[in-house]
């Protein structure tokens, strides 16, 4: 949610004055209490409990707490398909449904003595787009959906073990929220051209990145370390990267002693055996997680900065929100993804890297070794360009425009 943390944090410098509604006892995979400090004084912030059905899971699981969709295994347990056929089948849109009937109850009595000029929901979770979806049918207050990842086009609904009538029932809910959308906003391109068709008032509001980088030079990485921020699950291990490691490691004198991977973020398992498959797992450095500012620090010095996208039927859409810290980072970006996506694109427009399609191995190859040799000559940088417009505070500036046009 650090979408809407920042956009919170710089909207009252417009003339906004945002009520924030969130749950009270949330089950969050991974959660950073840092991020608290990026609260505004004096913001509104409105909590009520959840129930969430996570104790299924872990009913059938020795692993406790919450699991992430994206980290959906590609070879479940017994217990675990028949956990996973229940969450695809009766937790339609998702585990957060049975929030929807009593935050619409708590939100109409608010808004009776509070009325508030827009109301705003942003998903996924996408059971929070059906409270903003009934909240707009009983107050008429005027209604924007915020699509952070599409619906029923997101990396794993694939996966999903869902009925016909499930899966009906998930295109026709995504469908009746774009259409009661008064706006809907969406962070790319591809995503709102699916969506235009439902909704002329579909617009793009990027995400971004929130710091300042020092003007003085970080000291970089000594060895030619490639890292990559962020969960790695199983539709984004990098094959091709690895067996191109491994060749470059048998055919490139000297590069056994340079060679450093940084995988900081959850890892999926099949991941690390791709990477003992190709005798790179002495060369990894995994770390589970870390704050957000010390991620920065990483960022900063790494050599190479990876980016891995989901290799989907949808990854042409597929431009996550790291790209952008990535970009402040000012360190070169090696994706592996659609080289006629957004993420495409986006690197173009910057000049902030390249990308490679997910089975070009010869140009994967060659990219490596162009930065492996600048790095040799000490010449590995990135002349990025125009940036700027995608500070978080940038952001909500076109965001304050829109939102000002819709309520008049």
């Amino acid at each position: 949610m650090q979408r809407w943390l920042k956009f919170v944090k710089y909207l009252q410098e417009f003339g906004v004055t945002p009520v924030v509604y969130t749950v009270d006892n949330p089950s969050y995979a991974i959660e950073d209490a840092t991020l608290n400090s990026e609260i505004p004084p004096g913001i509104e912030v409105l909590r009520v409990p959840i129930w969430e059905p996570y104790f299924l899971a872990a009913f059938f699981s020795k692993k406790k707490g919450n699991t992430k969709a994206g980290f959906l295994t590609k070879s479940p347990t017994f217990f675990g398909k028949i956990v996973r056929y229940i969450r695809a089948n009766y937790f339609i849109p998702d585990a957060r449904k049975y929030w929807v009937r009593p935050s619409v109850n708590y939100l109409e009595a608010y808004l009776q003595k509070n009325p508030v000029d827009a109301i705003i929901s942003s998903g996924p979770p996408h059971s929070l787009h059906l409270i903003g979806m009934q909240l707009k049918a009983k107050t008429q207050t005027p209604w924007v959906s915020d699509f952070r990842d599409p619906w029923t086009a997101i990396d794993y609904f694939q996966d999903l073990p869902l009925t016909k009538k499930s899966k009906q029932k998930h295109v026709d809910l995504e469908e009746e929220v774009l259409k009661k959308s008064d706006a809907v906003w969406v962070v790319g391109k591809t995503m709102q051209k699916n969506y235009l068709p439902f909704n002329k008032e579909t617009k793009v509001i990027p995400n971004g990145y929130d710091f300042s980088r020092s003007e003085e030079k970080s000291s970089l990485d000594a060895k030619f370390t490639l890292t990559h921020i962020g969960m790695m699950n199983e539709d984004r291990n990098p094959k091709l990267l690895w067996e191109v490691l491994k060749e470059i490691l048998d055919e490139v004198a000297g590069f056994s002693k340079n060679l450093n991977l940084q995988l900081i973020g959850k890892v999926a398992p099949g991941v690390v055996d791709s990477v003992q498959k190709n005798g790179l797992d002495t060369y990894v450095k995994q770390q589970d997680y870390m704050p957000h500012h010390e991620v920065q620090v990483y960022q900063q010095k790494s050599q190479v900065l990876l980016l891995a996208v989901n290799n989907v039927p949808s990854a042409k859409g597929i431009v996550t929100g790291k790209i952008f810290e990535y970009l402040a980072a000012k360190r070169p970006i090696l994706a592996l993804g659609p080289e006629d996506g957004d993420l495409a694109a986006l690197l173009e427009e910057t000049r902030g890297g390249v990308i490679v399609g997910f089975e070009n191995k010869e140009k994967l190859k060659e990219e490596v070794l162009i930065l492996y040799n600048a790095y040799l000559e000490k010449k590995l940088t990135v002349a990025s360009q125009g940036i700027e417009k995608y500070h978080r505070k940038e952001i909500t500036a076109q965001l304050v425009k829109n939102l000002k046009e819709l309520i008049g």
